[in-house]
């Protein structure tokens, strides 16, 4: 395993939340949005090929895209870990504060974002 880059998760964090705050989004979206962003960062680093994974920010009208690419072509799958197990949560906890969560393979890895609402 990679050592997790934690300065760049608290830079990627902070980036999307002051991106968030000019918008107007709420402080409660705000902070589900920077716990899906550090998942899929901190996937990103474990699984990925990529010593520093992109991340791409995106709103649209009400909806909010984030984006974090890496090189690897493995697919990530949502795991249904023990119940004492200390790891396999993660896409889990995405799925659960987002509204939409996906993969798009890329010409080389694949992009994993999510989506938020305003409404």
């Amino acid at each position: 395993m990679r050592h997790l880059n934690t300065p760049s998760l608290a830079i990627a964090r902070q980036s999307l939340r002051d991106a968030m705050c000019r918008c107007g989004w709420p402080p409660s979206v705000i902070f589900d949005a920077e716990l899906a962003l550090a998942e899929l960062l901190v996937n990103a680093w474990r699984h990925g090929e990529t010593p520093a994974p992109v991340v791409l920010i995106l709103a649209v009208g009400p909806t909010l895209r984030v984006s974090v690419s890496d090189e690897s072509p493995g697919l990530p799958e949502k795991q249904q870990p023990a119940l004492l197990a200390q790891a396999g949560r993660g896409l889990q906890l995405v799925e659960g504060l987002t509204h939409r969560w996906g993969v798009d393979p890329q010409e080389r890895g694949k992009m994993v974002w999510f989506e938020l609402d305003a409404a």
